[in-house]
């Protein structure tokens, strides 16, 4: 049977994984209903082209026209703006890959929601600006919540059905990014070019700067906690460099499962796509004689400030978390506009969050996606204020 899915944020790398592994499936298997992107009109339209959507969106509606000249003739619907791309995820489709990159996700991956399907969530923003609204929202609407993300998914596939309540901890797994062996006193010369060098993984600019801050693995706790409603101390990190082990669940018993396999993120990809079901990838297989060892190291808070400051929030609600991400946003654009330094990146937000404490503007929880957003708007300002000597 042929399951309908519609793929926010096309263009991207988790976008053109997702469709690689279309494109290897058995004829039929897929049905494209919607591709989105933010600006890159040209790839959209060239994967639109290929895999024959009905609708083909671009977030930014200055490119209604340009896209619509790239795919007249096609039979392929097109639009543009916000709203458009809200509508296009609200759709009927079966499966929907939520893979936009930052806030601006939020609205199109909670029209998805709607439709009562599975949501395969490649981005982090939803459950850390607003998670509890997202989990709240999936089990009104009957609608499943996938994680995409490597180590989220490892978890999923360790956690025994029914035994989500003999859990003892769960353990995420981190490269340690290109400054793992770095003392604090070289880091403070970190470049762009070092910081986007990750040993292991490639990914976006964004992503790579988060890895090298280890600020993706404080995201990556606060998304654990919401996900599998796990406290965040049941909730551990280890830097494991061979990226081989992507998460471990150890339950009250003693026993610990863990999810090994290849850095590609088309396994977890692919475990969403076919889910309850399992599909062939292309991904190397596993040699673990090849591999030989395995090593485990605890992550050094102190060089890597950002977990501690993402616990914090964690610990003080859906406001701090959703203002630490914000304020992260504009930080690492800042570092990657070489106007900032490499380590005044965990330093920035931390002062962002202690002004909106002092300012009463943290809410322990949001009732909706909008006010997460306008959380978002003020980190952003007062970031943006403190980079330019204006106080909060």
């Amino acid at each position: 049977m042929s399951r309908r899915i519609s793929i926010l944020g096309a263009t991207g790398s988790v976008g053109t994984a997702t469709l690689d592994l279309v494109s290897r499936a058995e004829t039929g298997s897929f049905e494209l209903v919607a591709l989105t992107a933010h600006s890159n009109v040209a790839a959209l339209a060239g994967l639109a082209r290929r895999y024959r959507p009905e609708i083909a969106v671009i977030g930014d509606g200055a490119f209604a026209d340009e896209l619509k000249e790239a795919l007249a003739g096609t039979g392929i619907e097109t639009a543009a703006g916000p709203e458009a791309l809200i509508d296009a995820a609200a759709r009927p489709v079966d499966y929907t890959m939520a893979a936009i990159v930052g806030s601006a996700g939020l609205r199109p991956a909670a029209a998805a929601l709607q439709n009562g399907s599975i949501l395969a969530l490649a981005n982090k923003e939803c459950l850390v600006c607003a998670g509890d609204y997202f989990m709240d929202l999936a089990q009104q609407r009957g609608a499943r919540i996938l994680p995409v993300d490597s180590e989220h998914n490892a978890i999923f596939q360790a956690i025994y059905p029914g035994h989500d309540k003999h859990i003892r901890r769960i353990i995420l797994t981190a490269s340690g990014g290109p400054f793992r062996d770095w003392p604090v006193e070289k880091m403070k010369g970190v470049s762009r070019a070092d910081a986007l060098a990750h040993p292991v993984w490639s990914m976006g600019d964004k992503i790579s700067i988060d890895s090298a801050t280890l600020m993706n693995k404080g995201l990556e706790v606060i998304e654990a906690c919401r996900l599998f409603g796990l406290p965040s101390e049941q909730v551990d990190i280890v830097v494991h460099r061979q990226s081989v082990i992507h998460g471990l669940v150890e339950y009250i018993d003693g026993s610990v499962l863990a999810q090994l396999g290849s850095p590609d993120m088309r396994i977890p990809i692919a475990s969403t796509l076919a889910w309850p079901e399992r599909m062939e990838t292309p991904a190397q297989p596993l040699d673990l004689a090849a591999l030989s060892r395995l090593d485990f190291e605890a992550p050094d808070e102190t060089r890597f400030p950002a977990l501690r400051i993402a616990r914090d929030a964690l610990l003080a609600g859906e406001g701090a978390t959703a203002g630490l991400n914000a304020a992260n946003e504009v930080a690492v654009g800042a570092f990657l506009a070489d106007q900032i330094g490499f380590l005044d990146i965990p330093g920035l937000v931390a002062d962002c969050l202690e002004a909106m404490d002092r300012n009463a503007m943290l809410p322990k929880r949001f009732s909706g996606i909008e006010d997460a957003l306008e959380v978002d708007r003020l980190a952003r300002d007062i970031v943006a204020r403190r980079m330019s000597g204006i106080p909060a």
